[in-house]
């Protein structure tokens, strides 16, 4: 198998584990890691020794909080588009490997969790978040489609709660990451040790079962219906008017934070978790983003975002189109075109 400083990987008993191992970098998902974890999880599907694969991450502040923005801005600004195009192909095939995983995949969603961090975890069969758990998908922030599979997921969201979370990047707490089919348990931080060594000396996923225990409501449940109401309209300048005709203080929040994002990417992102929810396949979602992410350096939005926000952090960024009214249909229509070639398969083996 593969190996990188920036992740330990290797067998621990019968448990297959594989840890995140750049704090300082909040653990960013890098190609070197998604390579290493895509060779492993391919190797530990067909080693009948290892029962289960255990996902965590070093440093407290984050799991993964999404793709290496620097490495990717730098690649943009030499002019390499084949290096960033060759690193989200890698991390699709693995977010799709671990969606269909044939063996439990427990994910230690401890911290933040954002963008391709959500893609390495909230596609494994188990999903466990603590009291420190920060999740979303903030990348229209910073001018790309919610990626790494998440509009499916955004899809599979209860009502409309994902175009919602999407346009708005809005962070989940632990409570509402269960909620929104982003996580399965909530178990304590203090407790998480404890757990991991269960899982090593057992190889057992029922241990998850005596850490079960009730979660409080999320704050998004009440709010459903007018989230429904507001983010069910049948296109983004409809959603646009009806934020600005609400008086609500929280959906004043959202709409200033709908208007902070690129209106490009948004409207790019409104209508991928459309084309998922109707298609409900792992490989149509991907397929959409990465039409997009793979013309991110000449088309979007993206490096201007990452400057603004990583950069320079500004937080000026200086967006192609003023609001969504101005992004032409016929824009977003080609960001999420097939391209010249086809699109790529991300399949690495049916289980």
């Amino acid at each position: 198998m593969e190996a990188t400083r920036d992740a330990l990987i290797g067998l621990d008993g019968r448990v297959g584990r594989i840890t995140l191992n750049r704090p300082n970098a909040l653990n960013a998902l890098n190609e070197a890691v998604a390579s290493a974890m895509l060779e492993a999880l391919q190797h530990w599907a067909a080693d009948d020794n290892v029962k289960l694969v255990l996902v965590d991450s070093n440093g407290e502040k984050a799991f993964c909080a999404g793709g290496d923005l620097a490495t990717l801005y730098k690649d943009g600004r030499n002019g390499d588009e084949e290096g960033p195009r060759n690193f989200w192909k890698i991390e699709y095939q693995l977010d799709r490997l671990i969606s269909c995983y044939p063996k439990p995949y427990v994910a230690i969603m401890d911290g933040f969790v954002m963008g391709g961090g959500v893609g390495i975890s909230s596609h494994g069969s188990h999903r466990i978040v603590t009291e420190h758990s920060v999740v979303a998908m903030p990348e229209c922030s910073i001018g790309l489609i919610t990626d790494a599979g998440g509009t499916l997921l955004l899809a599979r969201a209860p009502g409309h709660l994902g175009e919602f979370l999407a346009l708005t990047g809005t962070r989940m707490s632990a409570e509402d990451a269960i909620f929104a089919g982003f996580a399965d348990l909530l178990v304590p931080r203090a407790a998480l040790g404890k757990l991991k060594e269960q899982l090593v000396e057992s190889g057992d996923i029922s241990v998850l079962r005596s850490y079960r225990s009730s979660v409080q409501p999320s704050r998004w449940l009440e709010r459903l219906p007018e989230i429904n109401a507001i983010f069910g309209a049948p296109s983004l300048r409809e959603l646009g008017a009806l934020l600005k005709a609400n008086d609500a203080e929280w959906i004043g929040a959202a709409r200033v934070a709908m208007e902070k994002a690129s209106p490009l990417a948004a409207a790019a992102t409104f209508r991928a978790i459309r084309l998922a929810r109707s298609s409900g396949s792992i490989d149509a979602a991907l397929a959409n983003e990465y039409r997009y992410v793979s013309r991110a350096m000449q088309h979007s939005d993206f490096l201007e975002g990452i400057r603004a926000a990583v950069i320079d952090k500004d937080r000026n960024p200086r967006w192609q189109h003023p609001d969504i009214e101005a992004v032409p249909d016929e824009l977003v229509a080609f960001m999420l075109s097939e391209p010249d070639g086809g699109d790529p398969d991300f399949r690495t083996g049916e289980f």
